[in-house]
């Protein structure tokens, strides 16, 4: 499962979640990737559901990029415990993805593998996304 090794502090605050993605809005790696139409919370687990989907499916043929990283610590407090006494303990890491965000990118297959991959990558992740393509990939007929 994906987590930071160490971080500056233990427990974050939870933010808004505004505006567009300003990074990470273009394929940089591969020909062809995934990108979020909304904003969400994607946490370590849906991340590794995902990677796995699309690594069975390509058969270890060509290669997957993932482009998000969940270095954002959920915490919870335990179930029945009264409320103060501090912050809860880290339950999960999550990434936080905004619309327009390329979450996983892949090179090396042709276009049918690729839209099939990342199609059963896209069912495991809480948010809706589109299936891009390159502008210099050229379908061969």
């Amino acid at each position: 499962m994906l987590q930071p090794k160490r971080t500056k502090f233990r427990r974050v605050h939870k933010m808004k979640m505004k505006g567009n993605a300003q990074r990470g809005s273009q394929l940089a790696y591969g020909t062809f990737g995934i990108k979020a139409t909304e904003g969400a919370w994607i946490t370590a687990r849906q991340i590794e559901a995902a990677r796995i989907a699309a690594t069975r499916y390509m058969k270890r043929e060509g290669q997957l990029w993932i482009k998000i990283f969940p270095d954002k610590p959920i915490t919870k407090k335990p179930a029945e415990v009264r409320m103060g006494k501090g912050k809860g303990a880290v339950e999960y890491w999550v990434a936080v993805v905004k619309p327009g965000k390329i979450m996983f990118e892949i090179g090396g297959v042709s276009y049918e593998i690729a839209k099939e991959a990342l199609r059963l990558a896209a069912q495991k992740l809480p948010v809706v996304t589109k299936f891009i393509v390159a502008n210099d990939f050229v379908k061969p007929l």
